[in-house]
């Protein structure tokens, strides 16, 4: 959204206590928005344009804005950057209205910054129901943190209410920021006029002026700026530190270091460090090679690689072999591991002995260090750039003129492309040019979009106009006053509430075509709201509708993170001080910056019990994906180890294949083995709560220590380093499973028997064809058909169950006789797995004769159109081919996800002896008869 008009200039805004909360809310707007239009000038290529076209061109251009607003008298018009070099009437009138927005809000924010400053604070409350006075809110940048969300929800407001309260279309007297106030507008031409261009003038003041305050407020604290202040400021005691440098001296505007911690500022500056060495690495990395070129020979002679297949820039990536990765990595890790970086030490200002950065004079030692952390600087920034010209031009060192002529440019024309970003796709997924590609990640975006905007009111609404009155589920006794807000609402919504949803769901992806192409496929279903008989209206309906979806992706994420950590939907932070989730703080695994991480709320009951059973579980975890992942690298870079696993089986060790292909060929003794020693692990010390080894801590020298410090660093290591294998491990058998090697040899996937299967029914994007466990690795198209018409069979078993659950539920039973000869009704019969035990032998006889009959009625061998699952029914064929394929891969669909539902409601009715899951029952159910036994 673009900042909000306003209703005055400064000089007609009454230097009055109303100006201070308005400025206040709007300061860090006006700072984002001043900032952009300065970042607009600095990236504009017009400029460039314009020195091409050379001086005498440029003024004719600029003299045909030379009547326009905010020329003045003696520079007249001034475009040094050349930002009008083309001449567009239309680009100039987009670049004014921005110009307008961002001097009316700057001019709000430096209004808000002087005016508490002179006048004091409003008496009373800003918002009574949170307690906070205006008396309670600093000046400056300190009052962002104090703002309800109901303040910031009337900021966005009120900006929304100004930008579409009027047409602001070219050539309207809005466009040109004539908005028809009485106090900017006059029946006289030439004063409106006069007052327009005062607006312009007094608004860029306001634009240096609120980047002055900010940065005088950063130095300070102080809102007006109190230089007196800054000699004893928490920020000066880091002004001789490495990386201050003049003219600009110690530089910190949003305050990191105003708490004045030297562990926090440690911590800061090596992290700095390391991105800067980093960020130099990688600059050097893309523009070497475009000036030396490439290196001679291969990069992986076991691969055939060479380093002059390698692409320069981000293509770059794609190429690297695992074996590089591994390199990179372990080479990270000796740099961190090699030397102490305590605090302190030489190690922690950046000093590792490398003879290009020390030195046995201190002074040239401070001078290189301090070059480094310049250098580092520049390359960070320089390598965003790089990746960014990268990503638009696919030229690694951003050969602009290929930008003309690139795929990205195919879809500038789409919904979502915004000025003043234009076409944005940074990381090269339309850079094939591929329509049909980009419009299913159209679709995909829409929909997340949709749901998240629906999410996000969910989360607001309720918290400002309350609850419905009366009950959500009338047979369950639950009424909506019952449901919390957010996170916790998800635990309370009944199984039929799950089912309306899903169904819902459905109906909007069934009940419209939606193939490339379609009306629907660009999110118009015809809905009045996102729809219109004038064609320019529907396309700014619909690009509207995408930019409030990213909005909303960003908000409730928000949401969920603030939801979880304060345990409240509106996100109450006075709530986190005490929340349960702050108990475990203190905790292993807990680590900078992000600190304690429960967006989920597992911890929310602050249960210490149940937190030690899952860090013990999750500790578990990590060893075993430790081990397993080094079980996965380990052979392919030492080799196989050398004699027999099994002499008795003739088995040797290198007959064994990496990666998952191992489990088929470990013999049962192994498996014996490996179950023992877990057992062992299991049993051989007291794991109980409060013990060291339910803390992980077994007495093995390589994670435990007499120092408690380094024992307690060991053991927060193998965390960290647990987390990051359970993820790896995952990698590893995903990429094992597709391409058939545990290295994961992509090259070898064109060519994968897993391939061989990709045009089979069930293959859905985005997945593709998914066969992690490498069922399908032996390429046997017998297996492959004898394993699908099981999975055929078990789904419409599934479905056919899933009904038999839901249906009297909601329809109830069937009047009469299940069995006249036996007496049994249809009303006896319980729903779920309790209908078992009342089925007469003659209903089994005729259920087994129903299977014998789909069995053995027609011919199922391979090939048949029967192995396929066409067995000619009306409902699952046709004589389309197409169409026919369509309904068997839908089956096929909704037999999986019956599969899962019916393992989930006979888990539900075990456990509450209800067929729909009424959990309620839980509490008295038998089940629980035996829960406080000796386990």
């Amino acid at each position: 959204m673009e900042p909000a008009p306003v209703s005055a200039a400064p000089s007609a805004v009454p230097a009055s206590q109303s100006a201070a909360p308005v400025g206040v809310g709007l300061t860090m707007i006006g700072a984002s928005v001043a900032l952009a239009l300065l970042a607009r000038g600095a990236l504009s290529s017009t400029g460039s344009a314009a020195r091409a076209q050379g001086p005498a061109q440029h003024r004719v251009v600029m003299a045909a804005f030379e009547s326009e607003l905010g020329v003045q008298d003696p520079v007249g018009f001034w475009d040094p950057a050349g930002f009008t070099a083309d001449g567009s009437t239309e680009n100039f009138a987009r670049r004014r209205q921005t110009e307008l927005k961002h001097g009316r809000v700057s001019m709000l924010a430096t209004m808000g910054y002087i005016t508490p400053e002179i006048t004091g604070k409003l008496p009373g409350y800003l918002s009574p129901s949170a307690g906070l006075k205006f008396a309670d809110i600093p000046n400056g940048l300190g009052a962002i943190s104090k703002v309800p969300a109901a303040g910031w929800a009337q900021i966005v407001a009120y900006g929304a209410f100004c930008e579409l309260s009027q047409d602001q279309s070219a050539g309207t007297a809005a466009a040109a920021g004539d908005f028809g106030f009485k106090v900017l507008t006059s029946s006289d031409a030439g004063e409106k006029q006069k007052k327009l261009a005062a607006e312009i003038a007094n608004g860029r003041l306001a634009m240096m002026a609120i980047i002055g305050m900010f940065f005088q407020d950063g130095l300070t604290g102080s809102a007006w700026g109190d230089w007196a202040l800054y000699t004893g400021s928490p920020l000066r005691a880091f002004e001789s530190e490495l990386g201050v440098q003049d003219p600009v001296g110690f530089w910190d505007p949003a305050g990191f270091t105003a708490d004045g911690s030297t562990e926090n500022f440690a911590r800061r500056r090596q992290t700095e460090l390391k991105h800067g060495r980093v960020s130099m690495l990688a600059t050097m990395g893309y523009i070497t090679p475009e000036i030396t070129g490439k290196l001679p020979g291969y990069l992986s002679p076991s691969a055939g690689l060479k380093f002059a297949d390698i692409p320069n820039g981000l293509g770059a990536i794609s190429k690297v072999p695992a074996a590089g990765w591994a390199q990179i990595v372990a080479y990270g890790a000796f740099c961190e591991l090699s030397q102490d970086q305590s605090a302190g030490t030489a190690a922690a200002a950046g000093d590792f002995g490398f003879k290009v950065l020390t030195s046995s004079d201190a002074g040239e030692k401070q001078k290189k260090l301090a070059a480094e952390i310049a250098n580092g600087r520049l390359a960070m920034m320089a390598i965003i750039g790089m990746f960014f010209q990268d990503g638009l031009t696919g030229s690694a060192w951003g050969d602009w003129a290929l930008y003309t002529g690139s795929p990205l440019r195919a879809f500038e024309s789409e919904l979502g492309v915004q000025d003043p970003v234009g076409f944005w796709d940074p990381a090269g997924f339309t850079a094939d040019g591929s329509t049909e590609n980009f419009a299913r990640r159209r679709q995909t975006e829409l929909k997340h979009g949709r749901v998240s905007m629906l999410a996000t009111m969910g989360y607001i609404t309720p918290e400002i106009t309350g609850k419905l009155p009366g009950y959500l589920s009338p047979s369950a006794g639950l009424k909506f006053a019952d449901i919390p807000n957010g996170l916790g609402a998800i635990s309370k919504v009944p199984a039929a509430g799950w089912a309306q949803i899903v169904a819902y769901g459905a109906f909007c992806e069934l009940s419209q075509d939606q193939s490339a192409g379609t009306a629907a496929a660009a999110g118009d279903f015809g809905f009045k709201v996102l729809t219109s008989s004038d064609a320019g209206e529907k396309q700014k309906k619909l690009a509207a509708e995408i930019a409030n979806g990213r909005l909303a992706m960003m908000a409730i994420i928000g949401m969920f993170f603030q939801d979880g950590l304060t345990g409240s939907a509106w996100g109450d932070w006075a709530l986190y001080t005490g929340s349960p989730l702050r108990a475990f703080e203190s905790e292993l695994g807990v680590q900078d910056p992000v600190g304690f991480w429960d967006p989920a709320g597992f911890t929310a009951d602050g249960s210490t019990e149940n937190f030690a059973r899952r860090r013990q579980t999750e500790l578990k975890h990590g060893r075993v994906s430790m081990l397993a992942t080094m079980g996965y690298i380990t052979p392919e870079i030492t080799g196989k180890l050398p004699g027999y696993l099994s002499p008795s089986a003739g088995l040797k060790f290198a007959d064994i294949p990496n990666g998952l292909g191992a489990i088929s060929k470990v013999p049962a003794a192994g498996w014996a083995q490996i179950v023992a020693y877990g057992a062992f692990c299991e049993l051989s010390q007291d794991q109980s709560a409060g013990t060291a080894a339910a803390a992980g801590d077994f007495g093995f020298k390589v994670l435990t220590s007499s120092d408690a410090g380094e024992k307690q660093k060991k053991l927060a290591a193998e965390i960290a380093n647990g987390r990051l294998a359970m993820m790896a491990i995952i990698g590893m058998f995903f990429q094992d499973g597709l391409t058939g090697s545990a290295w994961g040899d992509w090259a070898l996937y064109t060519g994968s028997p897993l391939r061989a299967f990709e045009s089979e029914l069930g293959v859905q994007d985005p997945v593709g064809f998914w066969d992690p466990a490498g069922f399908t690795a032996d390429g046997s198209t017998e297996n492959f058909a004898r394993r699908r018409q099981t999975e055929l069979k078990h789904g419409r078993v599934s479905m056919l169950a899933t009904m038999g659950y839901i249906t009297p539920e909601i329809t109830g039973k069937l009047p009469g006789y299940l069995s006249p000869s036996a007496g049994l009704k249809f009303a006896d019969i319980p729903n779920g797995l309790g209908a078992i035990s009342k089925v007469p032998a003659a209903g089994w006889a005729q259920i087994v004769a129903y299977g014998a009959f789909c069995e053995l009625s027609q011919d199922q061998s391979a090939g048949t159109a029967a192995a396929a699952g066409d067995f000619g029914f009306k409902v699952l064929t046709s004589s389309d081919a197409g169409e026919k394929q369509k309904k068997l891969a839908a089956e096929i669909a909704n037999g999986r996800l019956a599969m899962m539902a019916i393992i989930g409601m006979f888990f539900q009715d075990g456990l509450t002896g209800s067929a729909w899951g009424d959990w309620a029952l839980y509490t008295g159910s038998p089940l629980r008869a035996f829960e406080s036994e000796l386990r």
